[in-house]
């Protein structure tokens, strides 16, 4: 199945990029809501489900016993820009369980904010694993294993004690099997399972609703939510598309990016989950889909569906800031 074209990219009066891609919205029970393309071919959801892999973080009672608070809650559920305040953030999480920076096996990658990248460079500093994007997440992942007694060297692996525990979460979450045939590795190391866009978006939608979990772990979805909706900016950073939709939103919506044009996000009130996937992994592709289809998931608040859409429909400029094109949805 080809997948429709969804985004298109002008230059003057002319479309010069096309992106096609696939959307699935799901309730509580499983019910479909709405579905383009191809929604049933298994996608790595990369980074989108960090919020899925943070609930055994707080329902074993991880989070409690080492005082985490909420920006510590949010940064577990992050792909952040590592500012200062993320950096700052995960040194505290590590600091409460008795470990620092060299404990985390995410690897390292300059600060995905440029601001930061330069001046760590300007400070003749390399970068760390702490400035991974992926570090409030292994942060979580260390707190996890400290909390169950486990030996945390070597957690990034599939069969470690640690991945096995977050590996059932995800696979009671979306009802998708998550084994060997359909493992990769992310970018951060740690096991990255793919599965259909609808088991993905019944996964968030359980995650904002509660159907079928446990009162635990209802509650520290009900928990990872709030942090996340409430300190959108430790989520991912500033001018980042997944803080500025949370902030639009105002609690009312959670969405979280992942690698290689995926988007999952959760609209409570409604009752539903969404994922979305760019087939040619565009990040630009990715964020105008998401915007669109959590707008149209808004009837009767305009002004909310504007300011979302807006965020994913951009003006193109040039090196002299003249427009020279535009991101545009394809209605659907």
């Amino acid at each position: 199945m080809t997948n429709p074209v969804l985004v298109e990219v002008t230059r003057g009066n002319l479309i010069e990029s096309r992106h096609r891609g696939a959307i699935a919205v799901i309730d509580g029970d499983g019910n479909s809501v709405l579905s383009i393309g191809d929604v049933e071919t298994p996608v790595f959801p990369r980074s989108a489900v960090k919020a899925l892999q943070a609930l055994a973080l707080v329902e074993t009672g991880a989070a409690d016993h080492f005082g985490l608070d909420p920006h510590e809650l949010a940064l577990a559920c992050s792909s952040h820009s590592a500012e200062a305040e993320h950096i700052n953030t995960a040194s505290s999480i590590l600091a409460k369980i008795g470990l620092d920076k060299t404990a985390l096996e995410c690897g390292p990658h300059r600060p995905v904010n440029e601001a930061a990248s330069l001046a760590l460079a300007e400070a003749g500093q390399q970068p760390h694993s702490i400035h991974n994007n992926c570090s409030g997440k292994h942060s979580g992942f260390l707190c996890l294993a400290c909390h169950l007694g486990i030996e945390h060297t070597g957690y990034i692996g599939r069969e470690h004690p640690l991945q096995v525990e977050i590996r059932a979460v995800l696979q009671h979450m979306t009802g998708a099997a998550h084994g060997v045939d359909n493992c990769g590795i992310d970018g951060c190391s740690v096991p990255t399972y793919a599965v259909p866009l609808t088991a993905l978006a019944h996964g968030f939608a359980r995650f904002v609703t509660g159907t079928g979990l446990e009162a635990e772990r209802a509650k520290a979805a009900k928990r990872l939510y709030d942090a996340c909706t409430q300190n959108p900016w430790y989520v991912a950073g500033t001018d980042r598309a997944c803080t500025k939709i949370m902030q639009a939103g105002k609690t009312r919506i959670f969405t979280k990016t992942g690698a290689e044009g995926v988007y999952c996000a959760a609209i409570p009130e409604l009752g539903i989950g969404i994922a979305i996937k760019a087939d040619d992994g565009a990040k630009r592709a990715s964020e105008a889909m998401i915007c669109e289809v959590i707008a149209k998931m808004l009837p009767g608040d305009d002004k909310l569906a504007s300011e979302i859409r807006s965020i994913g429909l951009q003006t193109l400029e040039n090196c002299n800031n003249m427009e020279v094109g535009k991101i545009l949805i394809r209605d659907f």
